[in-house]
């Protein structure tokens, strides 16, 4: 079992600059493959961000390749997302999510078998 709590959403210019935590708990986190996800209002669940189980390797959606950057503290538990240079459609509900079945980054929402309960995150323009 693993639990997973987001945190660091809210309210931000275009431009601007957000940091979206997301600390995990149970399963040894070292032990498992992170992502970020997001998902606007009407619109599919989308891959944003994934990390390996070291940290050693990351991808990322085109969209947000260059802005954004994921990156993980197996010491701390947590994963992180910097956004950077944000854009109105980045505004979305973000959730992290962990890929314990596979040794493997995984870019579809059904690889993952344990997710946060999402942050808000809102680019106006």
């Amino acid at each position: 079992q693993v639990q997973l709590v987001e945190s660091g959403g809210g309210l931000v210019q275009a431009g601007g600059s957000l940091r979206l935590s997301c600390a995990a708990s149970g399963r040894t986190f070292s032990s498992y493959a992170m992502g970020w996800f997001r998902q606007a209002p009407g619109k599919e669940r989308e891959f944003v961000a994934g990390i390996s189980r070291s940290g050693g390797a990351t991808y990322y959606a085109d969209s947000v390749k260059g802005r954004f950057t994921i990156s993980r503290d197996n010491a701390k538990n947590t994963v992180y997302l910097q956004m950077n240079s944000l854009k109105p459609e980045d505004t979305a509900v973000y959730y992290c999510a962990a890929d314990t079945g596979s040794i493997y980054v995984s870019r579809r929402v059904y690889e993952y078998d344990y997710w946060g309960q999402g942050t808000q995150v809102t680019v106006s323009s």
